[in-house]
């Protein structure tokens, strides 16, 4: 898959992610607004009913002050109480085209005289009415009494009386719970210009946030605007209770951000294993390079041998001989390296690890890569100031370690000036051995430094045939000191030179004595 069109899907993928999350996002809006108008109008309608109430709280209590005079002035009073037997029923209606019924109860005998005399009974007829009629008027003075009462004395008495703590709180709790609103709340009552009246416990502790409202209601509608008092209710918890009604959201909100992390792990995947096709590519590119010049030398060297005057000659055979030999040792170290590529899937199990003098393995190497050093008019120099070197490693790998350090000194050696290679070992403290291999070539860039240990990757260094490699160098030397316990790190600064640190664990003074067991 081409470059381009894995970014073309990463594009159109975000793009699709950021609709999503949008389209999420304004639902959650609308659905947020829709929650607290719906928490608002319950609200009102509450703290309506609460006012309602306190009315009718109210009118009741002047209604109570005169039902004395309205039962000391019944018909009922009048005549001696309401009697247990049947009675005589009149009819009558008022001046204003009312109609009415009553009937007068008393013990028989009194019935019975009163119907017999029946000169009695219109007179008494006309003085009933006449008695009702006034009544009648007598008790609608009294209503309008308790009306102009309510009207004028009413807004005079303390809020305290007219509407208790203990009332508004019931009757808060009663209408928020029919409004389906079971939540805590806080209140207090405040007159016109703001005095508390009395208020709840945590209502003087409140935190108002501009989406956490006071919700306020007027009581008593009909009290002049200076004595107006009101109902403030706030609810802590409003927040958390519409959010709570929206939990249903959290699963898409959920899926949405997991399908993100698995798109943004494969389109990772996906660039990591384009570059590792790219690399690979590359790799099999300088393969055939570097297997092409040795094969195509020897193939040179052979035709020669088939010439009779080439064989005739002592000298040429011997040249020819060593060509084909230089070739074939260098193709074989090509070969070496591919198979290299073998073990970075391997477990420490198949390494021959064992107790190993590192100074003398190094100076090995050093004595026999010195040929190679000159040959370029370098210089290499070995310092050996480990005093404790006994190290427990596979042999060969570490050899090879050695040795690909080595040649990658002298394959970016400066072409103007003469390679200076250094190889020093020092203990140091924690029990371990530190090896530095340091030359003066042409360095390495600070971004290509943290990636020289990655397989196939390889520093740029223009199209010189005797840099060419596959990639695989530092990499199998990263993983073989890893698996022998140690590691290694680069310093390295453009045009001055690079130094590798490998750091390996020294044997313990117990390990020494088991061994000499």
């Amino acid at each position: 898959m081409k470059k381009s069109t894995i970014w073309l899907l990463t594009v159109l993928m975000a793009l699709t992610f950021m609709g999503l999350l949008y389209i999420q996002i304004i639902y959650l809006e609308s659905m947020v607004k829709m929650r607290n108008d719906q928490f608002a109008e319950g609200v009102r309608r509450s703290l309506y009913g609460v006012s309602s109430l306190l009315e009718q709280d109210e009118t009741k209590y002047f209604l109570e002050e005169d039902v004395a005079d309205v039962k000391s002035s019944s018909v009922y009073t009048q005549y001696g109480g309401i009697p247990h037997l049947g009675g005589i029923k009149y009819s009558f209606t008022t001046h204003s085209g009312l109609v009415g019924d009553v009937t007068l109860k008393a013990d028989a005998d009194k019935i019975y005289k009163l119907q017999s005399d029946q000169n009695n009974v219109a007179a008494s007829y006309n003085s009933m009415r006449e008695e009702l009629k006034g009544q009648y008027l007598y008790q609608k003075s009294i209503m309008d009494d308790v009306i102009i009462n309510i009207m004028n004395k009413a807004a005079e008495r303390p809020i305290q009386e007219r509407a208790d703590s203990a009332s508004v709180r019931r009757y808060l709790q009663k209408e928020l719970s029919n409004n389906g609103l079971d939540l805590p709340f806080e209140f207090a009552v405040v007159s016109h210009n703001g005095h508390v009246f009395y208020h709840s416990g945590g209502f003087g502790n409140m935190n108002v946030s501009p989406d956490n409202t006071v919700f306020v209601q007027s009581l008593f509608h009909n009290d002049p605007a200076l004595k107006k008092n009101y109902l403030k209710v706030f609810f802590p918890s409003k927040d958390k209770y519409i959010l709570s009604s929206l939990k249903f959201m959290i699963p898409s909100f959920l899926f949405t951000f997991i399908l993100l992390i698995v798109f943004l792990y494969t389109i990772i995947l996906a660039f990591r294993q384009k570059k590792l096709t790219e690399m690979k590519n590359d790799f099999i590119n300088n393969m055939t390079h570097e297997f092409k010049t040795p094969i195509s030398t020897i193939s040179l060297a052979a035709q020669m041998l088939n010439d009779p005057s080439v064989r005739k000659s002592p000298t040429m055979l011997q040249h020819i001989s060593g060509v084909i030999n230089d070739e074939t040792k260098r193709l074989r170290f090509q070969v070496e390296k591919v198979l290299q590529m073998s073990m970075f899937d391997k477990k420490k199990g198949t390494l021959r690890l064992q107790d190993v003098d590192a100074n003398t393995l190094i100076s090995n190497v050093v004595n026999t890569f010195r040929l190679k050093v000159e040959k370029y008019g370098g210089h290499i120099t070995a310092n050996f100031d480990a005093e404790d070197a006994i190290v427990n490693i596979d042999e060969m790998h570490f050899t090879n370690v050695i040795f690909n350090l080595l040649d990658n000194a002298v394959k970016y050696r400066k072409e103007d000036t003469p390679l200076d290679l250094t190889v020093s070992t020092k203990n140091i403290p924690g029990d371990k051995l530190r090896i530095i291999i340091a030359d003066n070539g042409i360095g390495i860039k600070k971004e290509d430094l943290k990636k020289i240990f990655e397989k196939f990757y390889r520093v740029s260094t223009g199209n010189r045939h005797d840099v060419k490699g596959f990639g695989l160098g530092l990499a199998y030397v990263y993983k073989m000191l890893g698996l022998m316990g140690g590691n290694i790190t680069a310093e390295s600064e453009l045009g001055k030179g690079t130094r590798f640190i490998i750091t390996l664990p020294l044997l313990s003074s117990d390990e020494d004595v088991q061994t000499e067991e």
